[in-house]
């Protein structure tokens, strides 16, 4: 009566062993799936919010949103969207770099192209006089699959109003100097 029960146990360790084994064979693959998956859904959002600006843009002209909660409350954005390609969600805000005192508009090719963008953190929106948010940036410096707009991390895959894909503009980081022109 030992021997069947003990056939059985080693059978079903052996078992075991080969469904592990599988399994940490296929987990990368699941990984880059989801990443990928993320990777898309980070462009949807990001579009999302370039949609948003626009909209709020057509229903106050010469205006820029202050924060992203507007967006929603003026009915530009459906929901608040998560950054997909970080656990704590939060995006990174695109301003226009060098943006005019508060009262005065920009103009329209300024606006258009801009070819200095100030990316700040939401955390940082409250010190910056008259923010005027363009879009959104993910916060992951992670190296990403896709190549995006020339871009190879998330931090640099830029979801503006007016964005022109074949010139990217200068990003300043809110807390630090722009670089001069040579």
């Amino acid at each position: 009566m030992g021997k069947p029960g003990g056939y059985m146990l080693i059978m079903l360790m052996v078992t075991v062993l080969v469904m592990s084994i599988a399994l940490l064979a296929v987990a990368p693959l699941w990984e880059t799936e989801i990443q990928r998956e993320n990777e898309e859904e980070l462009i949807f959002r990001g579009n999302q919010y370039v949609e948003a600006v626009r909209l709020y843009q057509a229903k106050h002209p010469g205006t820029y949103p202050r924060n992203l909660e507007v967006l929603v409350e003026e009915r530009c954005l459906r929901k608040a969207f998560r950054d997909p390609m970080t656990i704590q969600g939060e995006w990174n805000i695109i301003l226009l770099a060098g943006a005019p005192p508060q009262g005065e508009q920009q103009s329209a090719r300024q606006a258009s192209s801009p070819q200095q963008v100030l990316v700040a953190s939401l955390s940082d929106l409250a010190s910056i006089d008259n923010p005027m948010i363009i879009g959104v940036v993910s916060t992951s410096t992670k190296k990403s699959f896709r190549i995006y707009h020339s871009q190879e991390s998330y931090d640099k895959w830029l979801f503006f109003l007016g964005q022109d894909p074949n010139k990217l503009p200068e990003i300043i980081y809110f807390g630090q100097p722009a670089r001069e022109e040579k």
